[in-house]
């Protein structure tokens, strides 16, 4: 019998095994995770110092055009257009009293023309200077060459009238009339044309000041907002990584990311100590600076134009009223006190009766000595008319040239003195704000620029470790 052996099937190949996966530990995660969280604070602290730097960027940028545009540039220009209306004033003052002169006191006419000229040469600077600040705007340089055109106009018309005077060789006090027909158009031409130009040009101009000033001002509050914010958001990101650091790598503090946190707290500090006091320089330059040296320049022009008018009414008998009533509401705008008519006017000065100040009230810390000369400019005048009235005309004329010409430059010269205080003030102002800046700015960079220096000093020794 055969025996048949069972075929045994081969053993089946054995399957390849699959590779388990790797056991992902906590401590893998650990080594994973802790870079990419050091880098996200690192970067957001970098980034809050970026913020830091561009606020403090914008913010010293906007108190500098304040500065720049108050204190250098449109501020002082204002100031000398003012300039234009006292030199519109005396120019035609000054003729007013060669004419009264007639060929008498031959000394005090060739100062006069002197002045005349010196005045014109005043006005057309101030005029250029009105004309560039006037850039860019056609309504206001249209402005100023209807001043300039009419200036011309009068010029012709004054050498005419003072070509006559000559000519005719008359007195003083006694011009004839064919000098004062034209030296009437030649002073209408001047009072009711160019002077109210000149001084709404004045104003006009102004606006430039005071827009920039709130715009600027208004800007750098809220840069200075945004500043104390990114400041704050800055210290808590370095908070966050120095405790983050510590806790993740239980080690101390790193003493590089506390001197940069250091650094950054005094750069924004500062920046914003900084920022409050330039802006406190330009509310002050505009307030106690410039607003009071345009006044105070006003009320100089409306001075010298009301003693122009004192001249005019010894001159021309015909217009006399006119020119008293010019002089009384002139006065008015100085020192208001109550009166309807100059003698009233003169009688509650006298009397120390009720009054309120106009245009001299920038002076008021100064009103002592500035009143009282104002008060003495304004009895001369009261003497003046009452010799005028009664007849006696030649001694009006010469107390017009010389006592009332006396009071008149010292109150004028109370005026000045009280100018260039506010002048001081103003310059020592912006002075001290465009000082303020230039400190900032050989601070805040180096010491920003630094903390970001010491960050990376401070984070990179930690990320070294997970290579």
């Amino acid at each position: 019998m055969t025996i048949v052996q069972p075929t045994t099937s081969p053993p089946p190949a054995q399957s390849q095994t699959a590779v388990p996966a790797p056991v992902v530990t906590q401590h893998a995660v650990s080594r994973h995770s802790v870079p990419g969280r050091v880098r996200t604070l690192t970067g957001a602290v970098l980034i809050a110092l970026a913020m830091l730097s561009a606020l403090l960027a914008f913010g010293s940028g906007s108190a500098r055009e304040g500065l720049r545009v108050i204190g250098h540039d449109s501020g002082p220009q204002v100031v000398a257009t003012a300039g234009l209306y006292l030199g519109l004033s005396d120019m035609d003052a000054q003729v007013a009293d060669v004419l009264l002169m007639g060929s008498e006191y031959g000394e005090r006419r060739t100062t006069a023309m002197t002045q005349y000229e010196k005045r014109r040469t005043e006005a057309n600077q101030a005029l250029l200077d009105a004309f560039e600040l006037a850039d860019g705007d056609p309504a206001e340089r249209l402005t100023i060459q209807s001043v300039l055109d009419g200036l011309g106009r009068y010029e012709r018309l004054a050498g005419e009238a003072l070509l006559l005077n000559t000519q005719s060789d008359h007195r003083a006090g006694e011009t004839p009339e064919a000098v004062l027909r034209v030296y009437r158009q030649a002073t209408d031409l001047m009072r009711l044309e160019l002077l109210p130009k000149a001084y709404n040009l004045t104003l006009e101009s102004g606006t430039i000041v005071r827009r920039t000033h709130d715009e600027e001002t208004a800007a750098v509050r809220l840069l200075m907002l945004g500043l104390i914010a990114a400041l704050v958001a800055a210290g808590g990101l370095f908070v966050a990584l120095q405790l983050y650091l510590a806790r993740a790598f239980r080690r101390r503090l790193a003493p590089a990311l506390l001197v940069a946190t250091g650094l950054t707290v005094i750069a924004g500090l500062v920046g914003v100590a900084v920022l409050g006091q330039v802006l406190q320089s330009i509310a002050s330059a505009k307030r106690d600076g410039f607003d009071s040296v345009l006044t105070t320049a006003r009320a100089r022009a409306i001075g010298n134009s009301l003693h122009a008018d004192q001249a005019r009414y010894l001159l021309d008998p015909a217009r006399a009223d006119t020119y008293e009533h010019a002089f009384l509401d002139k006065s008015q705008s100085l020192v208001y006190a109550d009166g309807g008519n100059v003698e009233a006017y003169h009688a509650t000065l006298a009397k120390n009766g009720r009054i309120s100040l106009g245009l001299l009230a920038p002076v008021r810390a100064n009103i002592a000595g500035n009143f009282a000369a104002y008060r003495r400019f304004q009895e001369a005048d009261g003497r003046m008319r009452a010799l005028a009235t009664s007849g006696a005309k030649p001694q009006a004329v010469s107390a017009k040239l010389d006592e009332l010409a006396k009071s008149f430059t010292a109150f004028d010269r109370e005026l000045v003195t009280v100018g260039e205080r506010y002048e001081a003030t103003f310059t020592k102002t912006v002075a001290a704000g465009d000082g303020a800046l230039d400190g900032l700015w050989r601070l805040a960079p180096w010491a920003l620029g630094a903390a970001a220096v010491l960050i990376a000093a401070g984070v990179w020794p930690r990320l070294r470790e997970y290579r």
